[in-house]
């Protein structure tokens, strides 16, 4: 499993993270997940934007770029939600948690995060 720490906090925002790094993986995302456990995150990688279609539950969400800072988030974003995202040149990937989970570790723009092992 992926660890994500965000050292400026010094939290852990997630200890069992998963990598969508393929076309279809990215593409199926959370979608039809019914819930997702304390500690989970799914990493999709590379991207800027995403969307809540077809997902059943809300998410929160962390735009990074490519020196691994938080360049955008959202709280609690729920189903259904046809975009988010930030300017692709800003963007290099995208964090989905739990929701709550970005209000509990106090996570914001500017954070630092540490992914390990590192994504390549």
């Amino acid at each position: 499993p992926i660890r994500i720490h965000n050292t400026t906090r010094d939290q852990v925002i997630a200890d069992q993270a998963e990598l969508a790094r393929s076309f279809a993986a990215r593409g199926r995302g959370l979608m039809g997940r019914p819930a997702l456990p304390q500690g989970y995150a799914l990493i999709i990688y590379p991207e800027w934007s995403i969307h809540t279609f077809f997902m059943r539950v809300a998410i929160d969400v962390l735009f990074v770029d490519r020196a691994d800072r938080v360049v955008g988030l959202r709280h609690a974003m729920p189903p259904g939600r046809p975009f988010a995202g930030v300017a692709p040149w800003r963007g290099r990937y995208v964090i989905e948690l739990p929701a709550g989970v970005l209000a509990a570790t106090a996570t914001a723009i500017g954070d630092q995060l540490a992914i390990s092992p590192a994504l390549a």
